[in-house]
């Protein structure tokens, strides 16, 4: 099981970013998939989750209506789109498969002017 997460970067307040992370190792569209956040000095924390199939999506409090979640299956991808960002989303950002217990490397995402 491989998670590989890209996109992360500098980007001012109020900048997007998409990140992307590509699955490999497992049958991808049979899980639901997640990505955590870990900002320093702070645990690691849920931001967004997307069942398999059904496609229902859940968010931090702190993200929705900013964050989007979504997959390709045909692709083994998930995507997380950050918009409208704020300094407190600067964190490494992790992707993770539940079930498998998976995590890839992180990607930093730094929001600053």
């Amino acid at each position: 099981v491989q998670l590989v997460e890209s996109g992360g970067g500098l980007v001012q307040p109020g900048g997007s970013l998409r990140l992307t992370c590509a699955a490999s190792g497992f049958n991808f569209s049979r899980y639901a998939m997640a990505w955590y956040r870990q900002a320093p000095g702070k645990e690691r924390e849920l931001v967004a989750q997307i069942l398999n199939i059904i496609l229902t999506t859940t968010y931090a409090d702190s993200v929705k209506g900013r964050f989007t979640i979504s997959r390709d299956d045909a692709k083994n991808t998930v995507f997380l789109q950050m918009n409208s960002l704020k300094p407190d989303d600067t964190a490494v950002y992790y992707c993770n498969c539940p079930t498998m217990n998976a995590w890839g490397k992180g990607t930093l995402v730094t929001v600053s002017s």
